[in-house]
């Protein structure tokens, strides 16, 4: 599994990557920002909480989807 914390939360920067950050930020889930968004209105990716007027991801939630992906392959 990717670098995620056990805990804590993440920005949709660090879950779909930002390439044009320094250093540049791999993604976890490989997907436009649109798709990741469009997944999230639909459901199919966990609903963010909003802190501090950031739009954050728990990183448990985070970690779930990717095994369900992970299975999903698999099957």
């Amino acid at each position: 599994m990717p670098n995620i914390p056990k805990t804590g939360f993440l920005r949709v920067r660090h879950i779909i990557g930002d390439e044009k950050a320094d250093p540049p930020i791999p993604p976890i889930i490989p997907v436009s920002r649109s798709t990741w968004y469009a997944g999230v209105k639909s459901g199919r990716y966990p609903r963010p909480v909003k802190h501090a007027g950031m739009t954050l991801w728990r990183a448990e939630d985070i970690r779930a989807l990717i095994e369900e992906i992970n299975r999903s392959e698999a099957a």
